[in-house]
């Protein structure tokens, strides 16, 4: 890892992928984190990849200069150090979701975190893009995607995605959102 990577807004997945090539996402970032968060304890290397999803601005920084900053500036390593251990996480969680819950509640809880990273309704997604992301295939998308617009909680144009009643998506969703929610909440500094 050369860099580390602070969205200001916008989406980067963090995906796992296998010899074979397929690949899962196991976490996001958006304007709440860093991606290359590894390197902030000197790691060069991550088995992670990160895929800008949605596009955005933000910063970038060496992560010599990283490690020379959080040297200097100890709260900054303390949000850094918080935010890592919510990142893992929020990492496990994702992983017990994709194992344990299906399609239906996994693409609400992805929507829901894809959302309120972006803070935006709106989201420029594919199914195929979707099923990638949620680690299955892509008519079990469709499939769930159609369920959530025949309740009108979305609609599906191509290629972008409105999300229509937050609150019954939420309903939809799994308790991973909520559970992953609440470890955005510890990273506020006391």
């Amino acid at each position: 890892m050369e860099f580390a990577y602070f969205p200001n807004c916008g989406l980067i997945s963090l995906l796992v992928a296998t010899v074979d090539g397929k690949t899962v996402e196991v976490g996001m970032v958006g304007n709440e984190g860093v991606a290359g968060v590894a390197s902030a304890v000197g790691l060069t290397i991550s088995p992670l990849r990160q895929l800008v999803q949605i596009s955005g601005d933000g910063f970038r920084i060496t992560v010599k200069n990283l490690q020379n900053l959080l040297e200097s500036t100890p709260q900054f390593q303390m949000a850094l150090s918080r935010y890592a251990v919510v990142q893992g996480m929020q990492i496990a969680q994702t992983a017990a979701c994709n194992r344990l819950h299906d399609a239906g509640e996994r693409l609400a809880r992805w929507l829901l975190m894809a959302a309120d990273r972006v803070d935006s309704s709106s989201l420029p997604v594919t199914h195929d893009f979707l099923a990638t992301m949620l680690g299955t295939d892509r008519p079990s998308v469709s499939l769930a995607a159609k369920i959530l617009q025949r309740k009108k909680i979305i609609e599906y144009r191509r290629g972008t995605l409105e999300i229509l009643n937050r609150k019954k998506l939420e309903s939809s969703a799994c308790e991973c959102y909520k559970v992953i929610r609440q470890f955005n909440s510890v990273l506020q500094l006391p």
